[in-house]
């Protein structure tokens, strides 16, 4: 019996769906079979670094539980990339590592957010890594914190972000310093008393997201407001801005950048070396002209555009060269001027900072890019490649769908979304084992499915119907 064209064409459409299904899952089993997952190792070593390098690893949890296989911990790697001690997070109440600063006598100034019956505190520990115990440690009530320093000897300095007044709407994001021997504030430094309420699209509660602030100088902090994409100077004393780089919105300069360091140059002007992680680049901008507390910036350095992955530190070297931390290809790399990768290691979960013990992170006195004679944009060269996306002819995902969507007319704009939202996220829902392509060939055959199943369901939806009456029926007379 022959089909009507019309039976024809569903049967035919109904097998390529199953073809196409099919195929996806043997593409992802393939890619996956084919998967090495990503595992504390060395990178690419042209040349020893100068001591211990120590990275914080951010890790994932869901609900104050952490994930075994991608756990929140400390790192610390000799100079030649190997493994010296791993400090790990908490199993429970676990939450977040963020900034990690090495101390005189090589103890570690630790940041860690945690939960506590389902809300955020923040935990800042003097940590002795030899033996892994906490030295003292200070618990603040506080939902949020990336960043808190040591400073004048027993005070911290604290980045208070998601401080959130839900009676008032309002947020009280804030700077701070705690004295550790009054056991107080003696300073505070609120946003909202230096912004208007329009900035990031309108008041939040995650307003500013400041995830670093420094002291560069007596009473003089930098920092790190993310969601305004800007650096900026705060005067202890007037509690001024003394300068700003960048302005909300205004991407060509920063776009939601992380742990900026303050360099200046041999004649004093300030350079801002920074990780502009949402454009995917580390930039440095010089100071050419200061009028008042106004600077003229110009973007003197930028390296790995476009190759590195959401990097959310930047520290320069004496030498010259750049520590950078690429979160999202779960390494540490150093850089010379001209971009070539001399030393790197493989850390995942998403690192979140990473110092060169023997130099601190105190970098104003590092030299700059202007100082150095080096202009202009530079290429990565020189990586291992030991994570898949990282090879400097590969490419995942995101960067598939930016490189053959993002310029195209009509299109372009949900594309370039998708790979954001897709670059943010598919990694931390992604079992470990799971190679990247196999996570997105899944993901669109559960699509084409579930799209072939609702229309199926539209097709057949008067036998269905009557179908649920016939057992409601049945049901009733029972």
């Amino acid at each position: 019996m022959r089909l009507s064209p019309l039976r024809s064409l569903r049967w035919a459409t109904r097998t390529a769906l199953a073809l196409v299904v099919l195929v996806l899952v043997i593409e992802a089993t393939t890619a996956t079979l084919a998967y090495d997952p990503p595992e504390i190792q060395t990178g690419n070593v042209e040349s020893s670094a100068t001591g211990a390098t120590l990275v914080a690893v951010q890790g994932w949890h869901v609900d104050g539980r952490g994930n075994e296989n991608k756990p929140a911990r400390l790192v610390s790697f000799d100079s030649s990339g190997n493994v010296s001690w791993v400090h790990d997070g908490p199993e429970r109440s676990v939450g977040w590592f963020y900034d990690a600063d090495p101390l005189p006598g090589g103890d570690v100034l630790v940041v860690n957010t945690i939960r506590e019956g389902g809300v955020g505190k923040t935990l800042v520990y003097r940590l002795d890594p030899e033996t892994g115990d906490r030295v003292w440690q200070t618990k603040f009530n506080i939902t949020d914190t990336h960043d808190a320093d040591l400073i004048n000897g027993d005070q911290l300095l604290v980045a208070n972000m998601r401080e959130w007044d839900a009676e008032n709407s309002t947020s009280n994001d804030r700077l701070f310093i705690y004295d550790l021997t009054e056991e107080r504030i003696v300073w505070e430094w609120y946003f909202k008393n230096h912004y208007p309420e329009s900035m990031d699209g309108g008041v939040n509660p995650d307003w500013t997201h400041v995830n670093d602030v420094d002291k560069i100088g007596p009473g003089r902090y930098v920092a790190s407001p993310r969601n305004f994409d800007q650096v900026i100077a705060v005067d202890r004393e007037s509690k001024n801005i003394t300068f700003q780089l960048g302005a909300d919105d205004d991407h060509d300069v920063l776009y939601e950048q992380h742990n900026p360091t303050y360099l200046e140059t041999d004649d004093g002007r300030p350079v801002v070396l920074v990780a502009d992680s949402e454009n995917d680049r580390v930039v440095e901008y010089t100071c050419t002209e200061r009028v008042n507390q106004s600077c003229t910036w110009e973007r003197t350095w930028t390296v790995g555009a476009g190759q590195l992955d959401w990097p959310r530190d930047a520290n320069r070297l004496p030498n010259g060269n750049t520590l950078i931390t690429d979160s999202r290809n779960h390494r540490i790399i150093e850089v010379t001027p001209k971009g070539r990768i001399v030393w790197e290691a493989y850390v995942p979960w998403g690192p979140f900072s990473a110092e060169r013990v023997a130099h601190g992170n105190d970098g104003v006195r590092s030299p700059t890019m202007h100082d150095l004679g080096y202009r202009g944009s530079y290429n990565l060269t020189g990586t291992a490649g030991l994570t898949p996306g990282t090879e400097e002819d590969g490419r995942l995902f995101p960067g598939w769908l930016r490189a053959n969507f993002g310029g195209l007319p009509v299109v372009g704009d949900p594309a370039r979304a998708l790979a954001d939202r897709w670059q943010a996220g598919a990694q931390w829902v992604r079992p470990v084992w799971m190679a990247p392509w196999s996570f997105v060939y899944l993901v669109f055959g559960a699509l084409s499915t579930l799209i072939w199943a609702l229309a199926e369901g539209l097709y057949q939806r008067r036998r269905l119907v009557s179908a649920i009456r016939t057992i409601t029926d049945r049901v009733r007379a029972w």
